[in-house]
């Protein structure tokens, strides 16, 4: 048979119970320091002396007796004194705890702007109302980015959906349109779809990113930064574009797939914002503790203040001259991501003559 579990007593109660517990455990030991050296001198009394005691000057002394029964009334009489001391002593010193628990309690049902601010002295509850702020500080910041990101995405997405619808009707609307005409408007239809497809892709890999590492492995860069090299050769030679190599051994820990995603997302960028006889260079190295990768290219010039923000989801460079923007302002976030999961150190730098030089620094045993 289950007998049910008894209600745990509030924080108050229990700290009320430890004050009172301590207070009369200090008046027992009182009654302990006082009592027996009395005791001692009573017990060393002669036979039909005079009884030990304590006088008060004129009249008879306070036998021990009558000292030891008034003591234990005393300590009888401090049994509610000590529980009441105790209760009104844990309320001051939950107080604001209290307030900390509704204040959060409040800005956890939505009301992110709010903050703590428990003010001076710091003690160790204005501490932790202290980290509170912080911590509520960066869930309000991450929440506003996920708004951004969504509102960012939901535009991405609907573009090319307004455009395909729009091809679409114009194509129906035409009553003389042939053959030709309506090939010609598949064939766009299909541009369109590939590139929504496209960003899709980019959006679930943004996602994957985000979500952190489920795998390590030992994994070398070089071979990753290799194998990435080999694919996109023919398409930067189209461009223009010459892919130059400088790989070492540079072997970490971490999740294979996520990996071989920021070298190729470092590479396409790379590729993607450069100029015509451009050039791309990636390099390898480790050090005692650090597995280095570096990627450098030419491209336009970017100001400094500007580069951190490519690292932000939907954050594309200046359009080119012919008002168009390349990529989908996910590559570098992409980037970012994985090196956030993987707790590498990424290092950019705005080249004077133009493009970026992007380093990332793993450790080597992936920690």
């Amino acid at each position: 048979m289950a007998f049910p579990r008894p209600a745990r007593r509030s924080l108050q109660a229990r700290l009320a119970l430890g004050y009172a517990a301590g207070i009369y455990a200090a008046g027992v030991l009182v009654l302990v320091v006082v009592a027996v050296p009395l005791a001692s001198v009573d017990a060393g009394s002669p036979k039909g002396g005079p009884p030990s005691g304590v006088t008060t000057g004129e009249g008879p002394g306070v036998g021990l007796a009558r000292l030891l029964t008034g003591s234990v009334a005393a300590l009888v009489v401090l049994v509610p004194v000590a529980l009441a001391l105790g209760w009104f002593v844990a309320g001051r010193f939950l107080r604001p705890l209290r307030s900390i628990t509704a204040t959060a309690r409040s800005i956890s049902a939505g009301d992110l702007h709010r903050r703590l601010d428990l003010g001076e002295p710091t003690d160790e509850l204005r501490r932790l109302g202290h980290t509170l702020d912080d911590l509520f500080g960066r869930l309000q910041a991450s929440f506003d980015a996920q708004r951004h990101f969504v509102a960012n995405a939901s535009h991405e997405l609907r573009t090319p959906l307004a455009g395909l619808r729009t091809l679409l009707e114009v194509a129906l609307a035409d009553p003389a349109a042939d053959a030709e005409t309506l090939r010609s408007a598949c064939q766009e239809a299909l541009a369109l779809g590939g590139h929504q497809e496209r960003l899709v892709q980019a959006l679930l890999a943004l996602a994957t990113s985000e979500r952190g590492v489920t795998c390590r492995e030992s994994v070398d860069l070089a071979r990753v930064a290799e194998g990435v090299l080999a694919s996109r050769r023919d398409h930067a030679a189209d461009k223009g574009i010459d892919l130059a190599e400088r790989l070492a051994p540079a072997v970490t820990a971490g999740d294979p797939g996520l990996l071989e995603s920021l070298v190729a997302n470092l590479v396409d960028n790379a590729v993607r914002h450069n100029r015509t006889d451009g050039h791309v260079q990636v390099t390898t190295r480790a050090s005692e503790t650090e597995a280095i990768l570096t990627v450098t290219n030419t491209g336009p010039v970017i100001p400094g203040d500007q580069v951190e923000r490519l690292f932000q989801p939907f954050q594309r460079l200046a359009p080119g001259r012919d008002g168009r923007r390349d990529g989908y302002g996910i590559g570098l976030a992409i980037v970012n991501a994985v090196a956030q999961a993987h707790h590498a150190a990424l290092t950019t730098t705005a080249r004077p003559e133009g493009g970026l030089s992007i380093t990332v620094r793993f450790a080597r045993d992936g920690s």
